[in-house]
């Protein structure tokens, strides 16, 4: 594992190891803790939350964001330390439940919701509306150049081309070697490895040629990238929702009401807007979030 993961690892275990020992505010039972990976869209889904909850529910909320990652945030919703965080519904089926990839929208929704509800008396609420697919990326100008529309036609250039991924999509079921396999991509050298957020600044200074990205990324359209058409289908959907401990729904039932207002509500646009807001122009996510719940009028 890549030394500053470990570290952070560790760290966000101590966080939540520690806050075991919190004893002050209102009892367990009357807040709603609200936790997020460790990175600007999840950051921005948990905030949307926790102000969603605040105005609707009057409950006060914990805000516990930049957990490490998915698995993290399973064993701290597990363990109670945690009541809600934001995941998406592609890789709560591969990566947590270890399931191979689908294609529907709704199989994979009611897959995630059955089987969380039965393994873990976790409650997948409705989706918000967006879905985060891996986006394979290029730069616009070579795009345009050699008219390369999806991933398909991008084949016969990658021997040519160096490619960038994330630690976890070289790992996970839905990745690096199924998307090679199905698609025939062979790069010009072993593919480097980096963190996300070094992945487009990689690409647009020309240290790569192709990556892996998020297709809700606000930079894409500022920094004149192009994303190719998975055109055989290789990632499943990843649509975003609360996962919720059912034992907090049947605590305080308005939490569900409010969370449901949410459905269909961040479209992919919205959520490029919002990430762009708060990457791109550095914006405070509470301010953010606050004009984006007003503008919906939530």
């Amino acid at each position: 594992m890549h030394n500053r993961h470990f570290i952070a690892l560790r760290i966000s275990i101590a966080l939540i190891g520690a806050s075991l020992f919190t004893c002050c505010g209102p009892p367990r039972s009357e807040r709603i803790v609200i936790g997020s990976k460790n990175f600007t869209e999840q950051l921005i889904l948990g905030e949307i939350f926790a102000q969603q909850i605040e105005a609707k529910t009057h409950l006060p909320v914990e805000r516990r964001f930049y957990l490490a990652g998915t698995y993290i945030c399973q064993q701290a919703i597990l363990g109670g330390r945690i009541d809600i965080y934001p995941e998406y519904t592609g890789t709560a089926l591969t990566a947590v439940l270890k399931e191979s990839p689908q294609n529907s929208r709704e199989d994979v929704y009611n897959r995630v919701k059955s089987e969380y509800a039965k393994r873990f008396n976790l409650v997948a609420g409705r989706p918000l509306g967006f879905n985060d697919t891996f986006a394979i990326e290029i730069r616009g100008d070579d795009a345009k150049r050699v008219h390369l529309t999806n991933i398909s036609q991008a084949a016969a250039y990658a021997p040519q081309w160096r490619a960038g991924f994330g630690y976890e999509f070289m790992e996970r079921p839905d990745g690096y070697k199924g998307f090679v396999a199905t698609y025939g991509l062979h790069f010009a050298e072993q593919p480097r490895i980096m963190d996300l957020g070094l992945l487009t600044r990689a690409l647009v200074n020309r240290q790569v040629d192709l990556i892996a990205g998020n297709a809700t990324d606000g930079l894409i359209p500022a920094l004149n990238l192009y994303v190719l058409e998975d055109d055989r289908h290789y990632f499943p959907p990843y649509e975003a929702v609360p996962i919720i401990r059912q034992e907090v729904l049947s605590q305080h039932p308005e939490v569900g009401v409010a969370l449901d207002e949410l459905a269909g509500k961040i479209s992919d646009e919205d959520m490029r807007q919002l990430n762009f807001a708060v990457d791109g122009r550095h914006r405070d996510v509470k301010e953010v979030v606050r004009e984006f719940l007003r503008k919906k009028g939530l």
